[in-house]
């Protein structure tokens, strides 16, 4: 399937969409598309024989607002009905995990934000280890420091 590229205001909205784009994520979705257009174009827009988008309706109303005029778009025009409703969600299901270890040990934090991806959050609250050493009150424990576990019945 080759891409095409047509007029913006030919394409319409899939009112079925079950999929919506907070303000800020559209907002780095409008950027993205400005900075790198060239990604519209490896990933055109997917729409039925009637312009109505199966994939990319978030993408099309980035496109709207970064004021774009033509877009790339592929027809699924051999798609049934039923195929281009399990279309619209399985092109949204995300399959995949990221690898939170390798994203923060070789991928720069802010550029990851900046296209868009939700990163957990980082900061870890510091703790005041500033009496570690201090000696254990043993008035304070009440039954001492023997424990038997109840399954192996090892004394610690």
């Amino acid at each position: 399937m080759n891409a095409t590229r047509v007029l913006i205001k030919d394409i319409k909205s899939n009112p079925n969409n079950p999929r919506i784009i907070k303000d800020d994520k559209f907002k780095k979705l409008v950027q993205s598309i400005l900075d790198f257009p060239q990604m519209l174009e490896m990933r055109p827009i997917v729409v039925n024989d009637d312009n109505i988008v199966l994939g990319g309706n978030m993408r099309l109303k980035a496109c709207k607002e970064a004021g774009l005029k033509e877009i790339p778009i592929i027809k699924a025009s051999d798609l049934t009905s039923e195929q281009q409703r399990e279309f619209i969600i399985k092109d949204n299901v995300g399959f995949g995990e990221w690898d939170w270890a390798m994203l923060a040990n070789e991928w720069d934090y802010k550029e990851l934000d900046d296209w868009g991806l939700t990163l957990p959050n980082f900061d870890v609250e510091e703790k005041d280890y500033s009496d570690k050493n201090k000696e254990i009150d043993m008035d304070l424990i009440e039954d001492g420091l023997e424990h038997e576990c109840p399954k192996c019945k090892f004394r610690f």
